[in-house]
Order: C-alpha cells, then structure tokens, then sequence
C-alpha cells in the first residue's frame, strides 16, 4: 500500500504532506492548519451547492492538498525555503502531484490561485508561470478555489475567517473580472 493511501484505498493528505514536510516544521505546522481550515469551508460550500452533486470525497482530499507545493517557494514567513517565487506553488503542487499519481488532485493546486488565473492575467502581470490558463473548471475546483480565499496562511491568524468584505477588497485589488469570478463563485457556493 502507499503511504498516501488510506485503509479503504483513500488517499490519506496528511500521510503525503508528511513525505514533503517534516511534521516538527513550522512550514508543515502552517500548511495542515491552512488546509484543515480551508477543507471546512469548503465542505461547507459544497452543502450548499449539495443540489449539483459534489464529490465531497475528493473535495476533502483535494482541498488538504492545495497547497502542497508550498516548500517549493522562497518564502520564510511560512518556514519554506525553495528556489521559486511563492505564485508558483500552484503549477509546482500540480507537478508534484502529477508525480503522486494524482492528476485531478494536481489540478486543483494549479487552478486555485487567486479565482484562477488566465493566460492574459499571467501576461499582463508578466508572471514567471507557464503561460496556459489556470482557471478552475470543475465544480470540486471551484469550491476549494472560492474556500481558500477566506483564509491566509499568517501563522497568527490561520484560523480566523475573514470577512467577505475583506475577500472582495483583496481581491479586486487584481481587477474587475477577478471580483466577477469571485462573485460567481460566491453565489453558487454560498448560503
């Protein structure tokens, strides 16, 4: 058996977080609270998108695994020390997860940032990402998406959801087309 798969063949997050992370480290310390959290809400969001039938199986799995190419970036404040810059953890958790055998889990990595990025977002901002669209498709994508936008990764607040103010002000800060994707979202997935 792998060490990511559980006793009924599930996949077990925390086993394979645990193969990138050690679990004394503040990275590892932060990203299982990020993603314990960001996995309730969206599982939340999922209930009351229940009328459209979620995989909330894999919405548990993808959602602990989002943020899982995170130690691939240069950013200490989270305890990661890697070579890239901290916008690439999505296209790097794809390919780590890719690696795993995992490729629609891959897919959410890749396709959470922000609410998703376009090619024109990655050009107009000149972003150091391969030059595709990263924009979530499935309905599991969308909701790990429109959750992890309610939580940060600040080792003092990584459990305090923020307002939905405080998300729609950060996030038109990239534009008007990035808060129309969140106020789609946000109206599917909300109650």
């Amino acid at each position: 058996m792998r060490p990511d798969k559980g006793i009924n063949g599930r996949i077990d997050p925390v086993a394979l977080i645990t193969k990138y992370y050690p679990p004394e480290s503040l990275a590892y310390e932060i990203l299982v609270e990020h993603s314990r959290v960001v996995t309730a809400k969206a599982l939340a969001a999922a209930e009351a998108a229940g009328h459209l039938s979620p995989d909330v199986v894999f919405i548990q799995e993808a959602a602990m695994l989002h943020d899982i190419g995170i130690f691939l970036t240069d950013a200490p404040g989270l305890g990661c020390f890697g070579d890239e810059e901290y916008i690439c953890h999505g296209y790097l958790g794809r390919e780590l997860l890719e690696k795993e055998g995992l490729p629609v889990h891959a897919l959410v990595c890749e396709r959470h940032t922000g609410v998703g990025l376009s090619i024109a977002d990655i050009e107009k901002h000149d972003l150091p990402l391969p030059k595709r669209d990263m924009l979530p498709v499935s309905l599991e994508e969308k909701i790990i998406c429109y959750a992890d936008k309610f939580f940060s990764k600040r080792i003092e607040s990584l459990s305090v959801e923020k307002s939905l103010e405080k998300v729609r002000a950060e996030i038109g800060r990239y534009g008007e087309e990035n808060l129309r994707r969140f106020e789609e979202l946000h109206r599917l997935f909300s109650r």
